[in-house]
Order: C-alpha cells, then sequence, then structure tokens
C-alpha cells in the first residue's frame, strides 16, 4: 500500500476515486463543496434530492461526474457537524474504505483528513485514515483454497490544505505505516489456528522478525525452563504435547547499557482450560488467547521500523493449555523461579502462571519499565466491555504514560486499582498464594497476583481479553494494543532524543 499527500485541485486529479463528506441534513463538507462547484451544484442536486442525508456512516457513490477527472467521487456521511469527534473521523474513514474495497479503484484521494476534528491536528488525522486503509484492507484468507480475488487498492493520498504541513504529514505517514505493520502483523499471528501457530512456530516467528530487523534472539527449550527453575510456567505446559518455548527478543535501539523497556507477551496458543476445561460454545476463539504474545511482535516490528533510538526486550512464554494424563490437577503446588510456591486452584487461571515466571525473569534486564500484556481475565470484559484496555500499575506515573498513549492512538485504556485491601484474596492454606482470588474483582485479583513479581521495577498490567479480538460476523483478532505500546514507546523516545 502507497500513501502520499496531495494539494492540488480536486476536479482536476486523475483518480480511482474522490472521497469527501456531507454532514448531517446534506450539509457539504468543504471538499465537497469544491467537487460541487466543479460540477455546477450536482452534489448539492443529490443531497437535495434525499440520496445521502449525512448520516454518519452511510455512503454513496457517484461516477463520472461531469467536469471532474476522478472516475468515482464517494460521499460519505459524518454526522452532526457539532458532534464530529475522534469516534466520528474513524468510522466515517472505516466506512469509506469498507465502501472502496467493493469498487474497482485502484487509487483514491481522501480529502477527509481535512475536516476538523476539536483537540486533533493534521498529523493524528493522516495517521488514524493509514491505520484504518490497513485495517480495512486486511483479510485472513490465506489458509482458504481459493482467497478473494479483486483489484486491490494500492494507493491512497491524503489532500491536504495547507504546504506548510506537509512534512508533519510525511513523518505521520512514516509513522502510522510502521505501526500498521506491527498491527498486521499481530493480527496475522492471532488468527492463526492453534494446529498451525503453535509454540514452535512462534519461536521461529521471533526468529524471522529478529532476522529481518537486525535484533538478537534466543528461545529457551524446557530443559533451560527446569534449569531455570520456571515450575508455574511448566505447571501449565504439562497437559500438552506441544514443547514449550520462552522466546525473548532484544531491539537495541538505545544507547549501550541503557536501561530497557520489557514487553511480555502471554502466548498461550491454545487454552483449553486444562483439567478445569472450558465449556465447549466458542472454544474456537481460545486461539487468541496468544494475542498478548502477538501484540510484543507487532510492537517490535513497529519500534524497529520507526527506528526508535530505544532499547525493548520481548518476552514471550509460549505455551498450550490442555487437559490430559500429564495435565497439572486442581490443588497442584509449584514452586515458581521467584522462588515463591503457588497453590493452583483452578488450571483455567493459566495466564498468570506463564507471566509471573517472565515477569521475575524480566528482572534480569535491570529494566526502566516492563509492561506485560494479556487476555488474562473474562472480568475485565464486564468492566470494559471491548473499548478500553485494562491498567494496572504499581507505578501510577506508568499507568499515566500509558494511558496517555492510548488517548494519542485512539487505542484507549483505563486505570483500574490495585489496592492493598484486594490483595486479602490472595490466601493459601497450603502456599505462598493461590492463584485465583476469593469472591469477586477477578481482574483486580489477577492483577495483584502478577504484583507479587514485580516488586523490583516499575511495572504495568495491560489486561486485553475484551480488546485483543472480537466474536461474531466479524471474528478475528484486533491487533490491539499495538498502536497504544508503539505510541508509549515512541514517547519514551522522544523524550530520551527529541526531534
Amino acid at each position: 500500500m502507497e500513501f502520499s499527500l496531495r494539494n492540488d485541485r480536486l476536479a482536476q486529479q486523475r483518480t480511482g476515486c474522490i472521497v469527501a463528506g456531507v454532514y448531517e441534513g446534506g450539509q457539504l463538507s468543504q471538499a465537497a463543496v469544491d467537487i460541487d462547484t466543479a460540477t455546477g451544484g450536482a452534489l448539492r442536486e443529490v443531497v437535495t434530492r434525499g440520496d445521502l442525508e449525512g448520516e454518519l456512516g452511510t455512503t454513496l457513490l457517484l461516477h463520472k461526474l461531469s467536469e471532474v477527472a476522478s472516475e468515482r467521487v464517494l460521499l460519505v456521511g459524518l454526522g452532526p457537524e457539532r458532534g464530529f469527534r475522534e469516534g466520528c473521523y474513524r468510522t466515517a474513514v472505516a466506512s469509506a474504505i469498507a465502501t472502496l474495497r467493493t469498487t474497482g479503484a485502484a487509487e483514491a484521494t481522501l480529502c477527509l483528513t481535512t475536516l476538523p476534528v476539536p483537540g486533533r491536528d493534521s498529523g493524528w488525522k493522516i495517521e488514524q485514515a493509514v491505520l484504518a486503509v490497513m485495517e480495512g484492507m486486511y483479510r485472513f484468507d490465506q489458509l482458504k483454497s481459493k482467497p478473494q480475488a479483486k483489484r486491490p487498492l494500492s494507493k491512497v493520498h491524503f489532500q491536504t490544505t495547507d504546504r506548510a504541513e506537509a512534512s508533519a504529514g510525511e513523518r505521520a505517514i512514516r509513522q502510522a505505516a510502521a505501526i500498521g505493520e506491527g498491527v498486521l502483523l499481530a493480527k496475522d499471528l492471532g488468527n492463526m489456528p492453534g494446529n498451525l501457530c503453535t509454540p514452535t512456530y512462534l519461536a521461529e516467528q521471533g526468529r524471522i522478525l529478529a532476522q529481518r530487523h537486525g535484533f538478537q534472539v534466543s528461545v529457551l527449550e524446557q530443559a533451560d525452563m527446569e534449569r531455570l527453575g520456571m515450575g508455574a510456567f511448566l505447571a501449565v505446559a504439562r497437559g500438552s504435547l506441544q514443547p514449550p518455548r520462552f522466546i525473548v527478543m532484544e531491539y537495541a535501539g538505545g544507547a549501550a547499557g541503557a536501561a530497557p523497556v520489557v514487553l511480555v507477551g502471554k502466548g498461550i496458543t491454545f487454552d483449553a482450560g486444562g483439567i478445569s476445561i472450558k465449556p465447549a460454545p466458542e472454544m474456537d476463539e481460545m486461539k487468541f488467547d496468544m494475542c498478548g504474545a502477538a501484540s510484543v511482535f507487532g510492537a517490535l516490528r513497529a519500534a524497529a521500523l520507526m527506528k526508535l533510538p530505544l532499547n525493548v526486550v520481548g518476552i514471550v512464554p509460549a505455551t498450550e493449555n490442555m487437559p490430559g494424563g500429564n495435565a497439572t490437577k486442581p490443588g497442584d503446588i509449584v514452586t515458581t523461579m521467584s522462588g515463591r510456591t503457588v497453590e493452583i486452584l483452578d488450571t483455567d487461571s493459566e495466564g498468570r502462571l506463564v507471566l509471573c515466571d517472565a515477569l521475575t525473569y524480566a528482572e534480569k534486564y535491570q529494566p526502566a519499565a516492563v509492561v506485560d500484556v494479556a487476555t488474562l481475565t473474562g472480568e475485565i470484559v464486564s468492566a470494559l466491555g471491548d473499548v478500553a484496555t485494562g491498567v494496572f500499575s504499581n507505578d501510577d506515573a506508568l499507568a499515566r504514560e500509558i494511558i496517555a498513549a492510548g488517548e494519542s492512538a485512539w487505542d484507549r485504556a483505563w486505570q483500574m486499582p490495585l489496592w492493598d485491601e484486594y490483595q486479602d484474596a490472595l490466601k493459601s492454606n497450603f502456599a505462598d498464594i493461590p492463584n485465583i482470588g476469593g469472591g469477586g474483582a477477578g481482574a483486580i485479583t489477577a492483577a495483584c497476583f502478577l504484583s507479587r513479581f514485580t516488586a523490583n521495577y516499575p511495572w504495568a498490567h495491560l489486561d486485553i481479553a475484551g480488546t485483543a479480538s472480537r466474536s461474531g460476523a466479524e471474528k478475528g483478532a484486533t491487533g490491539r494494543p499495538v498502536a497504544l505500546i508503539a505510541h508509549f514507546l515512541a514517547a519514551r523516545a522522544e523524550r530520551i532524543c527529541p526531534q
């Protein structure tokens, strides 16, 4: 996909399609006014007739308008002008791309980037548009015997009204394209079925990623984990015939010896629940239980493509969680890498078991910060739905950084409490700590469990169970929160080496 900026007269642009907006009530945006003037009022006539009333997300495709060089003009409903904000902008762009996919247009000029969005500059609008285009054109069809054949949209120009914005616009395109590539990688990994996306497959993808972008990778096997004392991680892996892998990727974009940011991604490539087996309905979606790992892969790819002057380590503990004759049983007690013992009361609460050993391993890097990303609890879905990622942290400044990055990326997150009172739910008669708490607040007590292993560095936990994938007709991985993490890393890099 190619992206560029244009600022020549719309009516003279020879392209496959020009996309312009119409507010509710038939009010034309400035780009639509320019086209309407060139055509002698053709757009106003269409709107007056009631063919498009401007309802948010509606579209109307027009062909071969007089005095317009473009083959098509696509009008997109923007909703009420007074209420046009970030969400409306993204909806309008997504609707435009969905319609463009149904045409034969190989090239398009998007004028929606010229629309005013309160509190957002042209760079933000261009970045969001690039990501929306890449999202809208994405299809996971490589495993179909006959992938859909249609001439794809391959070039998108963003209309600008000010030449002075060109430099910022080009930077926004480069950053967005890098983030978008990271998102697409995360989606591809997340959508891959569990019979193909095994821990060994993830390890191989780590090697490919490292080779492509010139960073280091190491893969620990079961014997290595046993030697390190990763008893919690290995307890999860016991029920599977697939060997576990502990993947470590090191991107050294910063100064030698500078403390890295460590990203830890939960990599359960299929989660049947172990002995505490899950119900059958929608169990196929448990292939998405490695979306935390996928987002770490995607964030590292984005960081490398952006050439961030920052050291970043990605850690992915990868295994399946399966029932079997050798599987861990409820009531079993294991010793973690930290030396703490854990009573496993529920084998389906396995994510925290693989993460706790990974968080202990992260200490060796003397990190500036550690961020773990995991589809950890259904309770976070009850709390925040599919809109916001839950953030838990032992450092409020770090939590604020992450939430600000989410606002910047429009990949939003919300801080949840991690108060000492919630720690009281984690009591065991037989071990140092159980792997689940009693009573409610399951997302919080899961984070409390992880916090027991993070006392020696600033740490944040992102529970992405509600945001990492969709169900229903649009079932699939979303690639979230790659954009949030990429903005978080970019902001840290900017503080180190201001542009």
